[in-house]
């Protein structure tokens, strides 16, 4: 299976030192974030949750994100803190809303560090760079580590599973790949792991850049 290019070694120091922070998390700076924002307030996300930022990278949400949310609400993890940290010094506008201790660098779904009580937690474009297994990991940890979790978003690419073997193009245009980067799943997969988590799942046909879907995963206990 071959990696995904956020996992190579060098990949963040190399294009940090380009300048290309914005470029890296898939671009369409603006036009992402101002889908990211509406996509949450249009599935009932309130100021006064807290909310934890999955793959945040250079915060092109959280630029967003940490003004409308109430004050000490938002917390980060991405697998570079650079990232994050070149976001908030660069991106946000209103730094002492923002405490860069809560951004932190988590490469593997463990969560460390991020309070019991988050309400919300959202990972946008994370898993169609990588494998069905981390997607699974951030699953279980998400519901064992949060306990107060309300929802879980994430989106996905999906294929339909009689064309899962081979590369499928999106409604964007993206062509994904059930072995390599982008990925695409089978939705069954998808709803399989989350109830094997612990969460009841529903799939959003919300039309997200590229031909993402918005899956949306809420504890059953």
């Amino acid at each position: 299976m071959a990696i995904s290019p956020y996992l190579k070694l060098g990949f963040y120091e190399d294009a940090l030192a380009k300048g290309r922070h914005r470029d890296i998390v898939g671009g369409r700076w603006d036009e992402t974030g101002r889908i990211q924002m509406r996509m949450l307030e249009e599935v009932g996300v309130r100021p006064s949750d807290r909310f934890l930022d999955i793959g945040a990278g250079s915060l092109r949400l959280g630029c967003r994100l940490v003004p409308w949310l109430e004050a000490g609400n938002y917390w980060a993890t991405d697998a570079s803190r650079d990232l994050m940290l070149r976001g908030y010094e660069l991106e946000l506008a209103d730094k002492p809303r923002l405490d860069p201790a809560r951004l932190i660098e988590d490469a593997d779904f463990a969560f460390p560090g991020i309070p019991e009580d988050i309400d919300v937690a959202l990972a946008f474009a994370v898993f169609t760079h990588l494998p069905l297994a981390s997607l699974a990991a951030a699953l279980h940890s998400a519901h064992k580590r949060l306990p107060h979790l309300r929802m879980l978003l994430f989106t996905v690419f999906l294929a339909p599973a009689d064309g899962f073997a081979q590369s499928h193009r999106q409604k964007d245009g993206v062509v994904t790949h059930p072995d390599r980067t982008p990925f695409h799943f089978r939705e069954a997969d998808v709803t399989r792991l989350a109830h094997e988590a612990g969460f009841s799942f529903e799939v959003r046909s919300d039309r997200l850049p590229r031909g993402q879907v918005l899956c949306i995963a809420r504890p059953k206990d």
